[in-house]
C-alpha cells in the first residue's frame, strides 16, 4: 500500500490495539510525539519502535517539538532543561560569533538527545520575527527581534542538529511574528504590507531555504490572499513560498487541529494538499479525526514523494564526533557567564 501524505500522533505511553491497526492500514509518511508520549527513555524508544513497524518503514519520520523554554515535550528527570531561542540571541552582548557558536551547540545536544530515542525529527528553529504588538504565541521562542539575528542563529541551530543526525524544520512559514492572536485557538490576520513581509518576515526563510523541511504558519496575511491562512492558500504557497522566499523542500503544514482553520477534517486536509502542501500534521491522537483525515489523505507522490525522500537522505547516518560531558560544560558555561 502507498505512503500516505500524513504525520499523525498517538495518544498515550504505547500504542494501543487499535492504533497499530489503524496506521497500519493507513500507513502515514510519519509520526510526532508530546508531553503525554513520554516517561522515559526506555519507554520512548519502545514506542518510536512500535510506530515504526506499524509502517514496516525503519526510517520513518518521528517528529518531536522540543525547542527549550515554553515549548520543550522532553524535560526532568530524564532530560535536560533548554533555553528558549531568545536566550541564545542575549549571550555575550554584542558577540555573534559566540552566540551562533552557542546555538548550534545546544541543538546539537538537543540532537543527541533525540537520536538516543530514536527521534529523527525536531520542529526547530523558529524562524518567525517578533513585532511589536504582536501576540506572545512567539514571545521568547524567537531568536531575535531583527531578521538578521534570526536568520543567524536560526541556521546555527538547524546545522547543529543536521550535525547530529536529526532533521530541522523551519517554521512558520512565511512567518508568524506579527500575528496578534495565538493560531491554536483563533485565525490570526496580518495586514501587513507586502513589501514589509518581504523585508522582514520573509528573510530567515530565504536565507534557510536550503533546509529539508518546513511547517506553514496558519495565518492570514492580506497583501498575499485575503480569504485563506498560508496553510491552505494555493497563492500563499506557490507565490510566497516557493516563489518569493525559494523554499523547494518538504512543506507540511501545522497541526490541522488548531482552531485557527475553519471546516470539517476532510476539508482541511483536501484545502492544505489543494494548496500546495505536501504532507498534513495532526497532532492529538484523537481517532475520530484521524480517520476523517485519512479518507481525504492522498498518496505521497510526484514532487511531494521526491521532497520527502530528499529530506529523509540528508539524515547523517554517522553523527560528526561528540564529546557529550564536555559539550554540556561549555554550555552550561556559557549561560552562568551572563
Amino acid at each position: 500500500m502507498s505512503i500516505q501524505a500524513c504525520i499523525f500522533g498517538c495518544q498515550g505511553l504505547s500504542l494501543t490495539a487499535e492504533e497499530a491497526a489503524f496506521f497500519r492500514d493507513v500507513r502515514p509518511w510519519g509520526f510526532i510525539l508530546f508531553k503525554r508520549n513520554v516517561e522515559s527513555p526506555g519507554q520512548v524508544r519502545r514506542l518510536v519502535e512500535a510506530l515504526r513497524e506499524t509502517v514496516e518503514r525503519p526510517d520513518a519520520p518521528v517528529l518531536i517539538d522540543q525547542e527549550g523554554g515554553r515549548v520543550q515535550r522532553l524535560g526532568p528527570p530524564h532530560w535536560p532543561v533548554y533555553p528558549p531561542g531568545r536566550a541564545y540571541g542575549e549571550l555575550a552582548g554584542n558577540d555573534p560569533l559566540l552566540k551562533r557558536e552557542i546555538t548550534r551547540l545546544g541543538a546539537r545536544l538537543l540532537a543527541h538527545d533525540l537520536a538516543e530515542l530514536g527521534v529523527n525529527v525536531d520542529c526547530v528553529p523558529v524562524l518567525d520575527v517578533p513585532q511589536r504588538g504582536a501576540h506572545d504565541v512567539i514571545g521568547d521562542r524567537a531568536y531575535g527581534d531583527t531578521p538578521e539575528q534570526v536568520a543567524l542563529l536560526g541556521r546555527a541551530a538547524a546545522e547543529g542538529l543536521i550535525a547530529g543526525g536529526v532533521l530541522p524544520i523551519i517554521k512558520h512559514i512565511p512567518g508568524h511574528g506579527r500575528a496578534t492572536a495565538d493560531s491554536h485557538l483563533d485565525l490570526p490576520v496580518v495586514d501587513a504590507p507586502y513589501e514589509a513581509l518581504d523585508a522582514t518576515d520573509f528573510v530567515p526563510f530565504r536565507v534557510l531555504s536550503d533546509m529539508p523541511m518546513a511547517m506553514t504558519a496558519h495565518v492570514v496575511y492580506t497583501a498575499i490572499d485575503p480569504r485563506r491562512p498560508a496553510t491552505t492558500s494555493r497563492k500563499a504557497i506557490s507565490e510566497v513560498i516557493r516563489g518569493a522566499i525559494g523554499f523547494d523542500g518538504l512543506v507540511m503544514s501545522d497541526d490541522l487541529s488548531m482552531k485557527a482553520l475553519s471546516g470539517d477534517f476532510r476539508a482541511r486536509t483536501r484545502a492544505s494538499l489543494a494548496a500546495g502542501c505536501d504532507v498534513v500534521l495532526h497532532c492529538n491522537g484523537d481517532m475520530d479525526e484521524m480517520s476523517e483525515i485519512a479518507k481525504a489523505c492522498r498518496p505521497l507522490a510526484g514532487r511531494a514523494k521526491r521532497r520527502a525522500e530528499a529530506a529523509l537522505a540528508r539524515i547523517a547516518r554517522t553523527p560528526e564526533p561528540f564529546d557529550v560531558a564536555e559539550a554540556r560544560a561549555r554550555f552550561a558555561a556559557a549561560f552562568e557567564a551572563q
